[in-house]
């Protein structure tokens, strides 16, 4: 049974570890709190990839004061030689008498082997104390290592009767600066951000993160955009800022070396049996490039071909007290319903307004496809 005093000091270490929310990808974030008693001596979060991770930073802070003390990582410590070495090593040379983790780390190669290595040592480990918390700090990582693709999250701006632009496919701006400003921390939580060609022909946009009190430590989301016959200008804004931008076709033609000189990287994928590009390979090559997270930032027909196949787990949506009339663009483009039981049903998670704007946060009550 987890004390009052358990539940203090992992919650920091919980706060520690969301402190990397923004620079962590493609590795999950980590917080470590080393106590003895109520005295906390030392502390840390990984910060970055590559570089080292929250528990051997905190012990390196407590010193000989680990010894005999209780480690509180919101996420299984590590026993296996990576980019770093062992935090399982760490914690046992240090001499700490007891481990409490958050949560299993879901990766085939740690899942309980470290949780078995500090046991072998005689340390007394316990998993479990505000798993949910722990879990949903790393979703998208877990979903990589079990399943193979990253977590989806699908973002619309839209008025009040659910429209994104006018007929003309005017669009700027119908939600305000503090709402935009919002979506710039989607973007830098996320390992990618996806569009499609449509929506790079219509808005140009650059899809980077310009938020000045973000701090990314140089790293940019890899930009992604569906191209089936790559019909992406070479001067795409895009294409001229930092960071990588990935285009998948399905026809490429000759327009790849050109793009390729801006300094994208051209992949050509089969396409779905209707011809259209399969949604699911591409998330499996996200995957494989180590993609956690994945923001949609598309038009309605993308975007509503990720919700019409399941392959989202949040939709996020920004509401604003504007209407914009029945020949207004809708959110999304579905098939039409024939009957009422057919509806796509979402669970409301959260609610926020944002100046005048409100933002919804929704599941798919039925799980996404894997």
């Amino acid at each position: 049974m987890f004390s009052s005093l358990d539940h203090q000091m992992m919650q920091r270490a919980l706060d520690l570890a969301a402190r990397g929310r923004y620079t962590t990808q493609p590795n999950p974030r980590v917080g470590c709190v080393i106590a003895r008693g109520e005295q906390i001596v030392g502390e840390a979060w990984h910060r970055k990839a590559g570089e080292a991770h929250a528990e051997p930073l905190a012990l390196k802070e407590a010193g000989d004061w680990a010894r005999d003390a209780t480690a509180y990582v919101t996420l299984e410590p590590h026993g296996f030689h990576g980019k770093t070495p062992p935090c399982t090593d760490a914690l046992i040379r240090a001499g700490v008498k007891r481990v409490v983790c958050g949560t299993l780390d879901f990766h085939p190669k740690v899942r309980g082997d470290g949780v078995r290595q500090l046991q072998a040592a005689g340390i007394d480990v316990e998993v479990g104390l505000l798993e949910q918390e722990a879990r949903a700090l790393n979703a998208g990582f877990e979903k990589r290592v079990t399943v193979g693709i990253p977590r989806v999250v699908v973002k619309i701006g839209s008025s009040l009767d659910g429209r994104v632009a006018l007929a003309s496919g005017e669009s700027r701006w119908i939600t305000g600066a503090a709402a935009r400003a919002d979506v710039q921390r989607l973007r830098a939580e996320s390992s990618a951000v996806l569009t499609g060609i449509g929506t790079v022909l219509a808005d140009d946009p650059q899809l980077t993160v310009r938020e000045p009190t973000i701090d990314m430590m140089g790293r940019q989301p890899m930009r992604v955009v569906l191209d089936s016959t790559l019909r992406m200008p070479p001067a795409s804004k895009m294409l001229g800022e930092p960071g990588k931008t990935l285009i998948l076709a399905t026809n490429p033609g000759n327009q790849q070396a050109a793009l390729e000189s801006k300094g994208a990287t051209v992949t050509t994928m089969e396409p779905a049996a209707d011809g259209l590009m399969d949604l699911h390979s591409v998330l499996k090559l996200l995957g494989s490039l180590e993609c956690n997270d994945v923001l949609v930032e598309a038009g309605p027909t993308l975007a509503g071909h990720f919700v019409e196949q399941g392959l989202l787990d949040e939709l996020v949506v920004y509401s604003a007290p504007i209407l914009l009339g029945p020949d207004a663009r809708a959110m999304l483009q579905l098939p039409p319903l024939a009957r009422l039981a057919d509806r796509l049903q979402f669970e409301l998670l959260a609610t926020e307004r944002i100046d005048d704007d409100l933002k919804l946060v929704l599941r798919p009550r039925k799980a996404p496809a894997s």
